[in-house]
């Protein structure tokens, strides 16, 4: 018989100190992992906000905007029924923000007369022009250009530049001999309905819409109504 309370055998249960570093270790190897996968995905979407950030800029800086008023001209289309039409209009663009240079390559040159452009054979150009109007649309339409101002040799509308850009509403039709007048469109197809081929006229009240799409950067829009009369020159407000 045991007397001394500490005489009965005892069965206790524990872990050692090795144990418990052990299970330490495993935690700390745990925590380590997962933070490691927190911070690398916030560096990795820190770094596609920041790429975000500077696409955009980019897109900004890379913007053309217009620079004074659009001006219309009148011509004479058709001599049989004496019908006028805006055949050309005109506007100044330049670099937005003095951002990056916009290559404004024109697919066609102005002829000598000044009255309609001649295509450029092999022209790369980045920059297209739309035309819409309620009847029609245009993807691509001929545009010419003219440096205003200080410019130097090259096709770049840089920062401190200005360029003319004249866009032509007649599609030029081979073997087609247009109708001349003080301000004709000598060359450019007569037939009357004949705008941009296939479509209709450009006349009063005609709502139309150009689009300047550069390579990269904002598209420049200008939306107009030609007025209730047509002067030979007319500033589309």
């Amino acid at each position: 018989m045991f007397t001394h309370k500490y005489d009965a055998p005892k069965n206790e249960k524990g872990i050692t100190g090795l144990e418990t570093a052990i299970i330490l270790i495993a935690f700390v190897v745990v925590a380590s992992v997962f933070a490691f996968t927190v911070l690398s995905t916030g560096i990795f979407a820190s770094e596609r906000s920041k790429e975000t950030v500077f696409s955009g800029l980019e897109e900004a800086k890379s913007s053309i905007e217009p620079r004074g008023s659009i001006i219309a001209y009148k011509g004479r289309v058709d001599t049989t029924s004496a019908t006028d039409a805006i055949y050309k209009v005109v506007f100044v663009v330049s670099n937005a923000v003095a951002g990056e240079p916009v290559d404004l390559t024109p697919p066609y040159d102005i002829d000598g007369s000044g009255t309609d452009p001649d295509i450029v054979s092999g022209a790369e150009y980045k920059t297209v022009v739309s035309y819409t109007d309620s009847n029609q649309y245009r993807p691509d339409v001929p545009w010419t250009i003219d440096w205003v101002g200080n410019a130097n040799s090259d096709s770049l509308l840089e920062e401190g530049e200005k360029a003319e850009i004249t866009v032509w509403l007649l599609e030029r039709a081979t073997g087609v001999s247009a109708a001349t007048s003080s301000n004709g469109v000598g060359g450019w197809d007569g037939t009357v309905g004949g705008i941009l081929e296939g479509g209709t006229l450009l006349g009063t009240n005609d709502k139309f819409t150009l689009e300047m799409k550069p390579e990269s950067g904002a598209v420049l829009t200008i939306q107009r109504t030609a007025p209730s009369r047509l002067d030979t020159v007319m500033d589309l407000k």
